[in-house]
Protein backbone atom coordinates (compact mmCIF):
# COMPACT_ATOMS: atom_id res chain seq x y z
CA UNK A 1 0.00 0.00 0.00
CA UNK A 2 1.29 3.36 -0.93
CA UNK A 3 1.29 5.80 2.41
CA UNK A 4 -1.41 7.89 0.94
CA UNK A 5 -3.63 4.89 1.04
CA UNK A 6 -2.25 3.19 4.24
CA UNK A 7 -3.39 6.72 5.73
CA UNK A 8 -7.39 7.18 4.38
CA UNK A 9 -7.37 3.53 5.56
CA UNK A 10 -6.39 4.09 9.27
CA UNK A 11 -8.27 6.52 10.62
CA UNK A 12 -11.57 5.99 12.98
CA UNK A 13 -13.68 5.67 10.55
CA UNK A 14 -14.40 4.33 7.13
CA UNK A 15 -12.85 6.10 4.29
CA UNK A 16 -15.32 8.05 1.79
CA UNK A 17 -13.81 6.95 -1.86
CA UNK A 18 -15.49 9.51 -4.64
CA UNK A 19 -15.28 9.14 -8.23
CA UNK A 20 -15.69 10.88 -11.13
CA UNK A 21 -15.02 11.08 -14.79
CA UNK A 22 -11.93 12.97 -16.05
CA UNK A 23 -12.74 15.45 -18.74
CA UNK A 24 -16.32 15.80 -17.74
CA UNK A 25 -17.60 18.07 -18.98
CA UNK A 26 -14.34 19.47 -20.15
CA UNK A 27 -10.62 18.62 -19.37
CA UNK A 28 -10.43 22.23 -17.88
CA UNK A 29 -13.10 21.82 -15.64
CA UNK A 30 -12.54 18.75 -14.08
CA UNK A 31 -9.40 20.41 -11.59
CA UNK A 32 -12.55 22.03 -10.05
CA UNK A 33 -14.65 19.20 -9.74
CA UNK A 34 -12.04 17.17 -7.86
CA UNK A 35 -11.36 20.02 -5.76
CA UNK A 36 -14.86 20.29 -4.41
CA UNK A 37 -14.86 16.57 -3.37
CA UNK A 38 -12.00 16.91 -1.47
CA UNK A 39 -13.64 19.99 -0.15
CA UNK A 40 -16.54 17.86 0.83
CA UNK A 41 -14.70 15.12 2.86
CA UNK A 42 -13.40 12.58 0.07
CA UNK A 43 -10.75 10.86 1.46
CA UNK A 44 -9.78 8.90 -1.67
CA UNK A 45 -10.17 10.19 -5.08
CA UNK A 46 -11.17 7.85 -8.17
CA UNK A 47 -10.82 9.75 -11.46
CA UNK A 48 -12.63 7.78 -14.48
CA UNK A 49 -10.29 6.79 -17.39
CA UNK A 50 -12.96 7.69 -20.29
CA UNK A 51 -13.31 4.79 -22.67
CA UNK A 52 -15.65 4.24 -25.51
CA UNK A 53 -16.82 0.72 -24.01
CA UNK A 54 -16.91 1.40 -20.61
CA UNK A 55 -18.48 -2.57 -20.02
CA UNK A 56 -18.68 -2.34 -16.14
CA UNK A 57 -20.86 0.89 -16.08
CA UNK A 58 -24.58 2.41 -16.11
CA UNK A 59 -25.75 4.47 -18.38
CA UNK A 60 -24.65 7.98 -15.76
CA UNK A 61 -20.86 7.01 -16.52
CA UNK A 62 -21.57 5.70 -19.69
CA UNK A 63 -22.84 9.42 -20.71
CA UNK A 64 -19.94 10.79 -19.02
CA UNK A 65 -17.31 8.87 -20.87
CA UNK A 66 -19.02 10.35 -23.92
CA UNK A 67 -18.94 13.95 -23.15
CA UNK A 68 -15.56 13.60 -22.29
CA UNK A 69 -14.14 12.00 -25.29
CA UNK A 70 -16.34 14.50 -27.02
CA UNK A 71 -14.26 17.34 -25.07
CA UNK A 72 -11.00 16.04 -26.58
CA UNK A 73 -9.80 14.07 -23.54
CA UNK A 74 -6.78 11.98 -23.86
CA UNK A 75 -4.61 10.16 -21.68
CA UNK A 76 -2.24 13.08 -21.37
CA UNK A 77 -4.73 15.37 -20.48
CA UNK A 78 -6.05 12.58 -17.60
CA UNK A 79 -2.11 12.46 -16.61
CA UNK A 80 -1.94 16.47 -16.10
CA UNK A 81 -5.49 16.63 -14.08
CA UNK A 82 -3.82 14.01 -11.57
CA UNK A 83 -0.89 16.05 -11.15
CA UNK A 84 -2.27 19.47 -10.78
CA UNK A 85 -4.15 17.24 -8.11
CA UNK A 86 -1.37 15.94 -6.23
CA UNK A 87 0.32 19.37 -6.70
CA UNK A 88 -2.65 21.02 -4.85
CA UNK A 89 -3.79 18.28 -2.67
CA UNK A 90 -0.35 16.23 -1.27
CA UNK A 91 -1.98 14.12 1.13
CA UNK A 92 -4.96 12.80 -0.55
CA UNK A 93 -5.04 9.49 -2.45
CA UNK A 94 -5.37 9.37 -5.90
CA UNK A 95 -6.75 6.45 -8.01
CA UNK A 96 -7.16 6.02 -11.96
CA UNK A 97 -10.05 3.83 -12.66
CA UNK A 98 -10.50 2.30 -16.23
CA UNK A 99 -9.68 -0.11 -19.03
CA UNK A 100 -7.06 -2.00 -20.42
CA UNK A 101 -7.08 0.17 -23.73
CA UNK A 102 -6.13 3.06 -22.77
CA UNK A 103 -3.48 2.30 -20.14
CA UNK A 104 -1.58 0.20 -22.36
CA UNK A 105 -2.15 1.18 -25.73
CA UNK A 106 2.04 2.70 -25.36
CA UNK A 107 2.85 -0.38 -22.82
CA UNK A 108 2.30 -0.62 -19.36
CA UNK A 109 6.22 0.51 -18.44
CA UNK A 110 5.39 3.70 -19.94
CA UNK A 111 2.14 3.94 -18.44
CA UNK A 112 2.93 3.00 -14.84
CA UNK A 113 5.74 5.35 -15.08
CA UNK A 114 3.66 8.34 -16.44
CA UNK A 115 0.99 7.72 -13.74
CA UNK A 116 3.76 7.72 -11.10
CA UNK A 117 5.02 10.80 -12.40
CA UNK A 118 1.62 12.30 -11.44
CA UNK A 119 1.51 11.11 -8.43
CA UNK A 120 -1.08 8.30 -8.81
CA UNK A 121 -1.41 6.02 -5.48
CA UNK A 122 -3.36 2.97 -7.34
CA UNK A 123 -4.93 2.01 -10.62
CA UNK A 124 -8.17 0.39 -10.90
CA UNK A 125 -8.45 -1.68 -14.54
CA UNK A 126 -12.00 -3.20 -14.64
CA UNK A 127 -10.79 -5.62 -17.75
CA UNK A 128 -7.93 -7.30 -16.43
CA UNK A 129 -8.73 -10.17 -14.64
CA UNK A 130 -5.93 -11.48 -11.73
CA UNK A 131 -5.08 -14.34 -14.27
CA UNK A 132 -3.71 -12.00 -16.68
CA UNK A 133 -1.20 -9.76 -14.02
CA UNK A 134 1.51 -9.90 -16.06
CA UNK A 135 -0.36 -7.46 -18.75
CA UNK A 136 -0.06 -4.35 -16.37
CA UNK A 137 0.44 -5.19 -12.38
CA UNK A 138 4.01 -5.93 -12.27
CA UNK A 139 5.08 -2.65 -13.86
CA UNK A 140 2.83 -1.18 -11.76
CA UNK A 141 4.55 -2.58 -8.28
CA UNK A 142 7.58 -1.63 -10.20
CA UNK A 143 6.34 2.45 -10.02
CA UNK A 144 5.01 2.09 -6.51
CA UNK A 145 1.71 2.24 -7.27
CA UNK A 146 -1.01 -0.15 -5.82
CA UNK A 147 -2.98 -2.65 -8.29
CA UNK A 148 -6.49 -2.67 -6.72
CA UNK A 149 -8.28 -5.32 -7.33
CA UNK A 150 -12.41 -6.02 -7.96
CA UNK A 151 -14.22 -8.72 -5.92
CA UNK A 152 -17.61 -9.24 -6.30
CA UNK A 153 -20.65 -11.39 -5.33
CA UNK A 154 -20.09 -14.54 -7.47
CA UNK A 155 -16.00 -14.50 -6.36
CA UNK A 156 -16.00 -17.41 -4.80
CA UNK A 157 -13.75 -19.15 -2.20
CA UNK A 158 -11.77 -21.12 -4.70
CA UNK A 159 -10.85 -17.92 -7.00
CA UNK A 160 -10.47 -15.50 -4.14
CA UNK A 161 -6.70 -16.33 -3.41
CA UNK A 162 -6.30 -15.74 -7.03
CA UNK A 163 -7.91 -11.92 -6.57
CA UNK A 164 -5.81 -11.09 -3.82
CA UNK A 165 -2.22 -12.00 -5.22
CA UNK A 166 -0.42 -9.11 -6.21
CA UNK A 167 -3.49 -6.71 -5.06
CA UNK A 168 -2.18 -3.89 -3.41
CA UNK A 169 -4.09 -0.50 -1.63
CA UNK A 170 -7.78 -1.83 -0.76
CA UNK A 171 -10.05 -4.56 -2.20
CA UNK A 172 -13.25 -3.10 -4.14
CA UNK A 173 -15.89 -5.03 -3.46
CA UNK A 174 -18.18 -4.29 -6.16
CA UNK A 175 -21.82 -5.46 -4.09
CA UNK A 176 -24.48 -6.31 -7.21
CA UNK A 177 -23.59 -8.87 -9.56
CA UNK A 178 -24.61 -5.66 -12.17
CA UNK A 179 -23.40 -2.48 -13.82
CA UNK A 180 -22.55 0.88 -11.54
CA UNK A 181 -25.63 3.15 -10.69
CA UNK A 182 -28.97 1.27 -10.76
CA UNK A 183 -29.26 -1.01 -7.96
CA UNK A 184 -28.09 -1.42 -4.92
CA UNK A 185 -27.45 -5.19 -3.16
CA UNK A 186 -29.26 -5.86 0.23
CA UNK A 187 -27.22 -4.74 3.21
CA UNK A 188 -27.25 -7.97 4.70
CA UNK A 189 -25.65 -9.85 1.44
CA UNK A 190 -22.41 -6.56 1.85
CA UNK A 191 -22.18 -7.35 5.44
CA UNK A 192 -21.69 -11.14 5.11
CA UNK A 193 -19.21 -10.22 1.93
CA UNK A 194 -17.44 -8.17 4.13
CA UNK A 195 -16.74 -9.99 6.47
CA UNK A 196 -15.69 -13.66 4.67
CA UNK A 197 -13.10 -11.02 2.42
CA UNK A 198 -11.85 -9.40 5.54
CA UNK A 199 -11.48 -12.71 6.92
CA UNK A 200 -9.23 -13.44 3.24
CA UNK A 201 -6.79 -10.67 3.89
CA UNK A 202 -5.41 -7.74 5.41
CA UNK A 203 -6.18 -5.23 2.78
CA UNK A 204 -8.89 -3.06 3.38
CA UNK A 205 -12.21 -3.24 2.24
CA UNK A 206 -14.29 -0.75 0.20
CA UNK A 207 -18.08 -1.14 -1.07
CA UNK A 208 -19.02 0.18 -4.46
CA UNK A 209 -21.77 -0.11 -6.76
CA UNK A 210 -25.40 2.03 -5.79
CA UNK A 211 -24.60 3.73 -2.89
CA UNK A 212 -26.31 7.04 -3.17
CA UNK A 213 -27.58 8.50 0.17
CA UNK A 214 -26.47 9.05 3.06
CA UNK A 215 -28.08 5.99 4.98
CA UNK A 216 -26.70 3.75 2.45
CA UNK A 217 -23.02 5.08 3.17
CA UNK A 218 -23.62 5.37 7.10
CA UNK A 219 -25.20 1.42 7.11
CA UNK A 220 -21.95 0.51 4.76
CA UNK A 221 -19.16 2.62 6.56
CA UNK A 222 -20.22 0.73 10.07
CA UNK A 223 -18.94 -2.96 8.57
CA UNK A 224 -16.36 -2.11 5.63
CA UNK A 225 -13.26 0.18 5.64
CA UNK A 226 -14.12 2.57 2.91
CA UNK A 227 -17.33 3.60 1.02
CA UNK A 228 -17.50 4.26 -2.69
CA UNK A 229 -19.59 6.60 -4.39
CA UNK A 230 -19.60 7.40 -8.37
CA UNK A 231 -22.47 7.49 -10.58
CA UNK A 232 -24.51 9.94 -8.04
CA UNK A 233 -21.89 12.54 -8.15
CA UNK A 234 -21.34 11.93 -11.60
CA UNK A 235 -24.86 12.75 -12.25
CA UNK A 236 -24.71 16.09 -10.22
CA UNK A 237 -21.53 16.97 -13.11
CA UNK A 238 -23.77 16.13 -15.59
CA UNK A 239 -26.72 18.45 -14.73
CA UNK A 240 -24.59 21.66 -13.78
CA UNK A 241 -21.49 21.42 -15.98
CA UNK A 242 -18.79 23.82 -15.50
CA UNK A 243 -20.89 25.01 -12.02
CA UNK A 244 -21.13 21.18 -10.47
CA UNK A 245 -18.49 22.36 -7.51
CA UNK A 246 -20.41 23.73 -5.48
CA UNK A 247 -23.62 20.74 -5.57
CA UNK A 248 -20.97 18.35 -5.68
CA UNK A 249 -19.05 19.64 -2.50
CA UNK A 250 -22.68 20.17 -0.16
CA UNK A 251 -23.71 15.83 -1.49
CA UNK A 252 -20.17 14.88 -0.44
CA UNK A 253 -20.15 16.74 2.45
CA UNK A 254 -23.80 14.75 3.59
CA UNK A 255 -21.56 11.43 2.70
CA UNK A 256 -18.61 12.66 4.44
CA UNK A 257 -20.69 13.22 7.45
CA UNK A 258 -22.66 10.17 7.48
CA UNK A 259 -19.58 8.28 7.18
CA UNK A 260 -17.39 10.05 9.68
CA UNK A 261 -20.94 9.51 12.11
CA UNK A 262 -21.46 5.63 11.51
CA UNK A 263 -19.37 4.06 13.91
CA UNK A 264 -19.80 6.90 16.69
CA UNK A 265 -23.36 5.75 16.69
CA UNK A 266 -22.37 1.85 17.18
CA UNK A 267 -19.76 2.69 19.72
CA UNK A 268 -23.28 5.00 21.71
Amino acid sequence: MTTRLAAAFAQDHAALVCFVTAGDPTPAATPAILDALVAGGADVIELGMPFTDPMADGPAIQNANIRSLAAGTRTTDILSIAAGFRARHPDVPLVLMGYANPMLRHGSAAFARAAADAGVDGVICVDIPPEEDDALGPALRAAGIAPIRLATPTTDAARLPTVLDGAGGFLYYVSVAGITGLQQAQQSSIEDAVARLMDATELPVAVGFGVRTPDQAAAIARVADGVVVGSAIVEIVATHGADAPGPVTTYVRSLADAVVSARKVVAA
